[in-house]
């Protein structure tokens, strides 16, 4: 895992390599009628499961406010026991790693006779079921995943899907300096993802906190509540430690019952416009004798005080690029938690890396 984790820099050039040249964006590497169909699009849907699923949720905050197109996302294995509303040119999305995910590639088949516009894939395996039987394809481009717990085949994910943002704003108001400025914050990824992975030893102290810990409470806000999602998921599946992600504004709806002094509480605190409302969420657990663990800004204005540890991320990270930036610490964080406790990393218990049954 740990491999993996310091291959991203590498992986995300890869995967943007050859697709975005000169601050353009190749929309044929999508399929040749790619760019007839990014056109016609009206609605996205986007299915996933697991890590995919994060993917698919950071999506949609940018689809909505970049492309300006209405997005929905769904669990496949929710999606597919439903009876599904679907919108006139509504592109179809998968996500998976494998490319062989039982419900994913379900929904997919079921989405075909539903009257979608077209299907795009978004995969690492060339010769997977799903990569087959979709119409548009993206490989990501991570090299093999061994681990279980994904780490380089989600940043790649969300490299790819910032590609699909660009595509439909190409096509949905965007000018050429619109496009190349949003290309350039994609082409900037793999050096911020270096420069993050820098905090390792930092991270690596900071897991001592945690490994006699039965809880933990993970928070963000706007395109970075998946990513609290994300971190959790990633703690919970190799060390075995309870662990939720949350919205920080619905703390007061529930969560806050739950903190106290011995239940961390990680957020991820980008310098956007909702960094306001995150600073009165960590006041309220501040206020209830909450650990709080803040990776942030150095813009934001978050300063370490009792109760209150302060790791500053690297600085001019954009909106867009925030979460894969804030998912690296957290991926570390999990690793290094998990080392402390003597589990499995590679192979926790109970999982499988592609889960091929329903």
């Amino acid at each position: 895992m740990l491999k993996e984790i310091h291959e991203q820099p590498r992986a995300i050039a890869d995967t943007l390599s050859e697709r975005v040249v000169g601050g353009r964006l190749l929309a044929a590497a999508f399929g040749p009628d790619a760019n007839d169909i990014f056109r016609r699009t009206h609605n996205v849907h986007i299915v996933a499961c697991g890590t995919s699923f994060h993917a698919a949720s950071v999506a949609r905050y940018f689809i909505e406010q970049i492309a300006k197109v209405p997005c929905s996302v769904d669990i496949a294995s929710e999606y597919r026991y439903r009876s599904p509303l679907v919108p006139p040119h509504s592109l179809f999305v998968t996500i998976s790693q494998s490319g062989e995910t039982a419900d994913t590639l379900a929904a997919l088949r079921l989405a075909k006779q539903s009257g979608y516009l077209a299907t795009l894939a978004i995969c690492n395996v060339p010769e997977s079921s799903l990569v087959r039987e979709s119409e548009l394809v993206m490989l990501t481009r991570a090299g093999p995943e061994i681990g279980v717990a994904s780490t380089k085949a989600f940043t790649t994910q969300l490299a790819v899907l910032g590609m699909v943002v660009v595509a439909l704003a190409k096509h949905h108001g965007a000018d050429a300096e619109r496009e190349r400025g949003l290309v350039t914050r994609l082409i900037e990824l793999p050096g911020m993802v270096e420069r993050t992975l820098e905090l390792d030893a930092v991270i690596r102290r900071l897991a001592e906190r945690f490994a006699d810990k039965h809880h933990a409470l993970f928070l963000g806000r706007g395109a970075l509540y998946p990513i609290a999602l994300e971190g959790a998921l990633k703690l919970k599946e190799i060390s075995y430690i309870h662990a939720e992600g949350y919205p920080a504004g619905e703390l007061k709806h529930g969560p806050l019952a739950l903190v106290d002094a011995d239940m961390p509480v990680v957020a991820v605190a980008p310098n956007n416009d909702l960094l306001e409302k995150l600073k009165s969420n960590l006041m309220e657990v501040r206020a209830r004798g909450g650990e709080l663990i803040v990776f942030a800004d150095p813009e934001s204005g978050i300063k370490p005080s009792d109760g209150v540890t302060v790791i500053e991320m690297p600085r001019s990270v954009t909106y867009v690029q925030s979460p894969v930036v804030y998912t690296i610490p957290l991926q570390l964080l999990a690793y290094h938690v998990a080392i402390l406790r003597g589990t499995d990393v590679d192979q926790p218990r109970n999982l499988a890396k592609s889960v091929t049954v329903e």
